[in-house]
């Protein structure tokens, strides 16, 4: 399994939004310039992202972006479903499979779909947006 590119980039977007909290707004221009994404790039994430109910958009003078909610109370799962949707190893969970009236194996995939999601909502932003060293 592997993240899109898109999912990716909000992940590197939303731990880079999450190091400014407790600070002023940050704009999408300096996300992008902080994380060297492009800038129209990070404004679709945004978007995304504002639309999901991570991130809050502010207009006018002091305005800017800032987290929805604490840091601490977004996950990685949260993030990626903002840009991905509902995560699901297998299509067939949404009926999109041909061997649908055969197949054995449809009935598992829900609880191996919702131990992956519990895995990826078990990694806070904070512990995303920290810095680490390199080994």
């Amino acid at each position: 399994m592997r993240l899109s590119n898109l999912a990716d980039y909000a992940v590197i977007t939303m731990s880079a939004a999450a190091r400014h909290c407790g600070g002023g707004r940050v704009s999408a221009s300096e996300l992008a310039a902080e994380t060297g994404l492009p800038h129209p790039t990070v404004q679709k994430l945004v978007s995304k992202l504002s639309t999901a109910g991570l991130l809050r958009s502010m207009r006018g003078a002091g305005g800017g972006l800032q987290l929805a909610r604490p840091a601490a109370a977004i996950t990685l799962a949260d993030i990626i479903e903002a840009v991905e949707g509902p995560i699901a190893l297998a299509a067939c969970v949404e009926g999109d499979c041909a061997l649908d009236h055969d197949c054995r194996v449809r009935p598992h995939w829900p609880a191996v779909n919702a131990a992956l999601r519990g895995a990826l909502a078990g990694i806070p932003l904070t512990q995303l947006a920290r810095e680490v060293e390199p080994a």
